[in-house]
């Protein structure tokens, strides 16, 4: 049996009958929705069901196969794409959903290029927000457990490969969080209405980056 849904997706169904008074939907890794239902119940009620339940169920498949594509899944600034390899492709392109690249290797490499181009147009400008800034070095390398890191002794400010995932204003809030160090060397009260400042909505951003 199959179901499409409003958008044209069309799914695999898979009917076990049992003895149970009600009807349950679920989808497993294979993306197949499994149908559990009582033995009187006709494939013409089924089908009711489904288009009744239409909305529900077409949230659990959107679920599922997030869970599913996990590993093929291309973050960067805060958007999430599902990656196609294809090796004719002679450079990476992206759609609403998709980002088509030629080889996993190229998509490492884009993805570095664009990092690095980011984090240095946002400096620049994070920069601006600030008088008497000591001349410093960017850096960056992946972290666990920070975003950032101002080794304000040797003027070196670290920033987090992986920030490069996330949205324009989380890069921004951690870029003046760091210069904040130059002029505040701990998280004082003094430290944080710096960081306001120039950051107003900071608190709302370090909850997303939890």
């Amino acid at each position: 049996m199959k179901y499409t849904f409003p958008d044209g997706i069309t799914i695999e169904c898979e009917i076990i009958r049992k003895n149970n008074k009600n009807i349950y939907f679920r989808f497993k890794d294979d993306l197949k929705l499994y149908i559990t239902a009582p033995m009187y119940l006709s494939q013409r009620s089924i089908e009711k069901l489904l288009k009744e339940n239409n909305d529900a169920i077409y949230n659990m498949y959107l679920k599922m196969e997030d869970k599913v594509k996990d590993d093929d899944k291309f973050l960067i600034l805060g958007k999430k794409y599902y990656i196609v390899v294809d090796e004719n492709l002679d450079k990476i392109t992206f759609k609403e959903k998709e980002v088509f690249t030629p080889s996993r290797e190229a998509l490492d490499k884009y993805l570095n290029t664009e990092m690095l181009r980011v984090y240095n147009e946002e400096m620049e400008l994070a920069k601006k927000c600030f008088a008497n800034l000591p001349d410093f070095t960017v850096r960056t390398r992946k972290m666990t457990t920070r975003w950032g890191v101002n080794d304000t002794k040797k003027k070196i400010i670290t920033l987090n490969t992986e920030l490069i995932k996330h949205d324009i204003k989380a890069i921004d809030y951690v870029i003046i969080h760091e210069l904040c160090h130059f002029f505040e060397p701990n998280h004082s009260k003094n430290f944080w209405h710096l960081v306001s400042l120039a950051c107003p909505n900071y608190k709302e951003i370090r909850k997303s980056l939890r």
